[in-house]
């Protein structure tokens, strides 16, 4: 779970008169004391979100309690970070998806949850990219965390397809099982067969819970055209001879763009359910605008160009968050004057998505959700890496040493050590100025992207931070990466 937090806007004052009795004259004064980014100062004092890690430098150097600054002037204090690093210390997995700006879905992760507690084996999360599945899920794990038996670190196990690149064939996968759940099987009986039995045999009487993200990796097919079938067929009669079996303590979670169609049709269906995810509501955007810092109640005006913006994008969150990254890091919070330089492709955005549900709507012949979900998908990932785009090429023109950072970042499948991260723009601004990156520069570029949202902030098993890139923007990204690469090449040539 990314580790921020914000200042209330009431405690604003406090904080001026605390600079002053500090003997502050202004922020930058603190921000050398500090030895961080003027900007980090500035952020805290806006009630934008820091780093934890940051904020209670802040309030340590101006005398503050930092709990007290997170609540209303006339609240109770309470333990609000603590109890967030509970959850951590209690639960059975770090957070990769699941954090602080997280909104609404109350009702439905209690009947999802209820249906995993119930007799359905599977729950397939399904939805676009970026549309909260893997959240969803890890919000699940913890309802049921709650209510069941898991207490051990083995009795939960994920997997992310994504992260596994070419390494998904089913072999690979099962034998890591066997071996973290010490199921003794004699190299000459390792063969698929008897590990599917040996495997079988173990979820079947052993309350585990599985979480597949990334699924549609396993299946043919690809983003843009939508996917097929399981492509390896071992991962298929694995999965059969769950569902087949006669009883079975195991839960599994899938989150996936897409269906394996021969599973699903086969006869087992009283033992999955599957639940297509869409945009967050009306009243989860509005949520989301307020836990990001915007005071949408005293200003209907913004309000409402807010609001038509969750609607373009069909509430989708990851594009919201960056939406609004780019408001408060591009604009100065300044929801009007983003409006006007957007207008005209919010307008083309909001023509299209009306026109392919139209198209669809034809030729879908009666309401279906999955069917128009799967019709309009392609034009719906379409406008949202669009979205992407232009935010990138703001972010190139406005903050370079961030654009090139995300931009090296992006050779990374899985979430690494900040020091990847850092070590990577480093030798791109070596290659690009010819010059060396220092470490403020590094920190500084860092913490322009986790403003903008455009940064997954988990911790490993071995309790160290990671730096990640959500699949959507890191597709982006690459292609930004080998863009910025070729120009590089072709100015190498001609020096």
């Amino acid at each position: 779970m990314p580790r921020s937090a914000r200042l209330h806007k009431e405690r604003k004052a406090q904080v001026i008169e605390a600079l002053k009795r500090n003997g502050f004259l202004t922020q930058g004064d603190l921000a050398a004391h500090l030895e961080v980014a003027l900007s980090t100062i500035n952020n805290f004092i806006n009630s934008k979100p820091v780093y934890i890690t940051k904020f209670e430098e802040i309030c340590h150097a101006l005398n503050l309690d930092k709990q007290a600054m997170l609540k209303p002037l006339n609240e109770e204090v309470n333990s609000n970070l603590a109890s967030q690093e509970e959850i951590e210390k209690t639960s059975l997995f770090s957070f990769i998806a699941y954090d602080d700006y997280w909104v609404g879905r109350k009702d439905l992760i209690t009947s999802l949850t209820e249906k995993l507690q119930g007799a359905f084996r599977f729950l397939f999360i399904l939805g676009l990219t970026g549309i909260g599945k893997t959240a969803l899920a890890e919000r699940i794990i913890l309802e049921r965390q709650k209510t069941s038996s898991l207490t051990k670190s083995y009795d939960f196990k994920r997997v992310n397809f994504e992260a596994l690149g070419n390494a998904t064939d089913f072999m690979t996968v099962a034998i890591q099982w066997l071996e973290a759940w010490e199921i003794q099987v004699p190299s000459p009986q390792r063969n698929p067969e008897q590990v599917i039995w040996h495997l079988t045999q173990y979820l079947q009487h052993n309350t585990v819970l599985l979480l597949f993200d990334s699924f549609e990796n396993l299946l043919g097919g690809n983003e843009e055209e939508g996917w097929g079938n399981l492509a390896d067929n071992w991962w298929e009669k694995f999965f059969l001879s769950l569902l087949s079996a006669q009883s079975c303590q195991t839960r599994i979670i899938i989150t996936s763009q897409d269906l394996p169609l021969s599973l699903v049709e086969q006869r087992y269906n009283q033992y999955w359910h599957c639940h297509l995810l869409t945009g967050l509501d009306e009243n989860e955007q509005e949520n989301l605008w307020e836990i990001i810092g915007f005071n949408i109640d005293d200003n209907l005006e913004e309000k409402a160009l807010l609001m038509r913006l969750g609607k373009a994008y069909q509430g989708h969150p990851l594009v919201l968050r960056v939406i609004s990254g780019e408001i408060w890091e591009s604009f100065g919070g300044n929801v009007k004057a983003y409006w006007e330089d957007v207008k005209s492709k919010i307008e083309t955005v909001e023509t299209a998505l009306a026109e392919a549900e139209n198209e669809a709507q034809k030729q879908m012949g009666s309401e279906d959700n999955w069917k128009l979900h799967k019709l309009t998908r392609k034009v719906r990932l379409e406008v949202n890496k669009q979205r992407l785009t232009s935010v990138f090429n703001r972010l190139e023109a406005q903050s370079t040493d961030a654009y090139y950072l995300i931009c090296a970042a992006s050779v990374y499948r899985v979430p690494v050590q900040v020091q990847g991260w850092l070590m990577q723009l480093a030798v791109l601004i070596k290659r690009i100025e010819n010059q060396f990156c220092n470490e403020e520069r590094q920190e500084m570029a860092l913490e322009e992207l986790c403003y903008r949202f455009l940064v997954e902030e988990s911790v490993n098993p071995n309790n160290q931070r990671v730096l990640g890139l959500h699949h959507l923007i890191r597709s982006v990204a690459l292609e930004h990466y080998q863009q910025l690469i070729t120009k590089l090449k072709q100015q190498s040539k001609t020096a």
